[in-house]
């Protein structure tokens, strides 16, 4: 087991450098130029019938600020830089307001963080007994109801879902229940007592969370219903039966059992697809996130940034893979991840 652990965490490095050169590689060959965006939303705004020598010294400036960014080197040779400060936990500065990039994501890391360990346990607290009963029950009125349901949970957009609940959840015309954005009220003190804080901070999540898990908690329910309709047809399950086994016991022990595997090897794609896929939520309910952030360094092309956050969500992708094999020795102890015997 520890040799496998080993090999698995050696075997990260050249994937991550794969998935990052390649991913570098696409930002930097984008259309736009950070140091354009740079100077026409900072020097040249609102500079009409700029003189020759002015035009000149600008071009200069541009040229030696993108000489000190390292711009103008071969896009290899950035990545390399990048990553020999990547391994001196240095994550740059960013190109929009020269603050550093962790500066900027640390605030916004556990925000988003929270958002998706939330919509995770939600997820999987309603697509295993939704699943479970399906399977037990299939084709019956309430699985046919539930199945049609689902799919159509599942056919809707997240940000038409989200923009329909701030309309008519958030105020206005309707009802209003929620706050339209945010993470605080207004009239938002530190001197309330943790339980008002909480019970605010939970009122602005309520609409973030229900539009991220609903989506993912469906597919999940199929996947859950799936696996137990196939093991369900497993010969071990009518030994089981046949043996006297309680029903109760032969679902919940020999069916879920089993099913579960695939259940944690879905886990590992699906926080960090939850956190990459922040940007949309985060950017509809106006939350202080990476997602957020990511979505602003795009537009302005601030390259550490959005690297930065690329090199982050690749990284909880690879290490949720491998906890998600750990994790299969738990659900069956069968499964071993050494070598066999001769």
């Amino acid at each position: 087991m520890l040799a496998y652990i080993v090999r698995r965490i050696l075997l990260l490095v050249p994937t991550f450098v794969g998935i990052t050169f390649i991913g570098f590689a696409i930002i930097h060959l984008a259309p736009g130029d950070p140091v354009e965006l740079f100077f026409s939303g900072g020097l040249a705004a609102g500079q009409a019938g700029i003189s020759t020598q002015k035009l000149a010294d600008m071009e200069q400036a541009k040229a030696q600020l993108r000489h000190e960014l390292g711009l103008d080197q071969p896009i290899p040779v950035q990545y390399v830089r990048w990553v020999g400060r990547l391994l001196r936990a240095d994550l740059g500065t960013s190109l929009k307001d020269r603050q550093p990039v962790w500066e900027k994501i640390r605030p916004r890391l556990p925000v988003t963080i929270t958002i998706a360990v939330i919509s995770l346990l939600i997820m999987y607290v309603f697509a295993i007994p939704l699943g479970i009963y399906s399977a037990v029950r299939p084709n019956s009125r309430l699985d046919q109801f539930l199945t049609a349901s689902i799919f159509m949970q599942y056919s809707v957009p997240s940000f038409w879902l989200g923009v329909l609940l701030i309309v008519y959840f958030c105020g206005g015309d309707y009802f209003a229940w929620f706050p339209p954005g945010g993470l605080r009220s207004l009239e938002y003190s530190a001197d309330w007592p943790l339980g008002r804080r909480l019970t605010d901070l939970s009122f602005h999540l309520v609409l973030p969370i229900f539009v991220t898990t609903l989506g993912s908690y469906t597919e999940l329910s199929r996947y859950m219903r799936s696996a137990m309709l196939e093991n369900a047809r497993q010969d071990f399950i009518r030994t089981a039966r046949a043996k006297g086994v309680p029903e109760r016991q032969v679902i919940l022990k020999h069916m879920l059992r089993n099913s579960l595997i695939a259940m944690v090897t879905i886990v590992a794609g699906i926080l960090p697809g939850l956190i990459g896929g922040s940007v949309i939520i985060e950017k509809m309910f106006s939350i202080p996130g990476i997602g957020q952030l990511g979505y602003q360094a795009v537009l302005a092309r601030d390259y550490p940034v959005v690297l930065a956050l690329f090199a982050t969500s690749s990284f909880l992708t690879l290490v949720g893979i491998l906890l998600a094999d750990l994790a299969l020795v738990l659900v069956d102890p069968r499964i071993s991840f050494g070598k066999a015997n001769a």
